[in-house]
């Protein structure tokens, strides 16, 4: 293996595919991965269109995923892909990452995990097993000014933590937008999508990103899902109310359906000495609040930032980074803890600050715990062990 550069197969994602597009634009920002082949598409049409597009070898444009990872396990170590990345809808991502997983692929994937959290745990079994590097992209942990707020609560800023409120309103699908929009298409279908649909989509993120920068696992919830569109089959909204370990509250709300908002995940957590607030439409700012003290701003870029933060930061203050760089950030810990481990170094603390196979399980934890509470007559669902 390559000391600098990593080899990255990638499966889905071909051409007017939005996902496929951002994740190759976060693995190539700091020049430690290279795309090298890809099964683009199950068009095998669109896949050869899509690999010759990206200036991809003719012979390492496959028509299938099955077809990518058998032929690339058969190349010399030096040549073949490294790890793959799978940016297909979450009902194509169990067989493509098993079996890169059993030929010996590291393995990249969108979330949600999977399809069904059967499935996720049997992907977490395979990765204990080989020992192999698996990483979910849940990218809105990875901003800096997430991190920092991360460490300000580990360091007792806030104090004990009593409130966590974390909200993801979208409008996109406010209308039946389903038959002319691939994206909506998908995830509105049970048969592709799961059980659920809006609280698979973005719930999954704000829960993800409550307990990251909190510490907590969330232990019981209540919750209330509506689909407000007529003729929708999975829910596009809803609210729970939380309990986390340490007997804090919590209240997380996603909704698709909030006319006139684009991507307006914010989160508010508070202690018995503070609280903090983070916005990612305005990512590069942090807001700390003390009870008896002006409110403090932190910004990126910014020399009294933690040294984590600092880790996944590339431009000096007042140079605005956001989402790709966020998900370049997820990309670049993957690279670099599969290079030193690589080279039998243990990797650093920052290194190793990403989403893996366990936060992927979680998340679909989360979503069975979900549909189960909203189905419930009980007033709280115990969190799925």
């Amino acid at each position: 293996m390559s000391n600098t550069k990593l080899k990255m197969g990638m499966i889905g994602g071909g051409k007017n595919a939005f996902i496929g597009a951002v994740h190759r634009m976060a693995a190539g920002i700091d020049g430690q991965i290279e795309l090298c082949c890809g099964a683009l598409s199950a068009d095998p049409l669109v896949s050869k269109e899509s690999g010759e597009q990206l200036g991809l070898p003719s012979e390492r444009i496959y028509t299938t995923y099955q077809e990518m990872i058998q032929k690339e396990s058969e190349l010399p170590p030096t040549e073949r892909m490294n790890f793959v990345s799978i940016v297909t809808p979450n009902f194509v991502h169990f067989d493509p990452a098993m079996m890169a997983l059993e030929h010996g692929f590291h393995v990249i994937l969108e979330k949600p995990m999977t399809f069904t959290l059967e499935q996720a745990l049997l992907i977490q079994k395979k990765v204990e097993e080989t020992g192999l590097t698996c990483c979910v992209t849940y990218t809105y942990s990875a901003y800096p000014m997430v991190k920092q707020a991360q460490q300000l609560v580990k360091e007792g800023r806030l104090g004990n933590i009593r409130k966590i409120m974390v909200e993801y309103p979208q409008g996109w699908l406010s209308k039946m937008i389903e038959d002319g929009t691939t994206l909506a298409f998908w995830r509105t279908d049970p048969e592709k999508s799961g059980k659920s649909g809006c609280m698979g989509d973005i719930g999954t993120h704000a829960a993800h990103l409550a307990e990251y920068i909190s510490g907590l696992k969330i232990t019981k919830m209540c919750a209330d899902l509506q689909t407000f569109v007529n003729g929708r089959k999975l829910e596009d909204d809803g609210n729970i109310l939380l309990r986390f370990e340490n007997g804090a509250t919590g209240v997380l709300s996603a909704s698709q359906v909030a006319s006139g908002e684009e991507n307006a995940l914010k989160i508010r957590i508070y202690g018995e000495n503070g609280g903090l607030e983070w916005n990612q439409q305005d990512p590069n700012t942090l807001m700390v609040k003390q009870q008896d003290a002006p409110t403090q701003l932190f910004r990126a870029g910014q020399q009294y930032l933690s040294p984590i933060a600092k880790h996944n930061i590339r431009l000096p203050a007042g140079h605005p980074e956001g989402y790709i760089e966020a998900f370049a950030n997820i990309y670049k810990n993957f690279a670099g803890t599969i290079l030193a481990t690589s080279q039998g170094a243990v990797p650093s603390e920052e290194l190793t600050d990403f989403p893996t196979v366990a936060d992927g399980v979680r998340g679909m934890k989360f979503l069975e715990t979900v549909i189960a509470s909203a189905n419930s007559d009980q007033k709280w669902t115990d969190f799925i062990a």
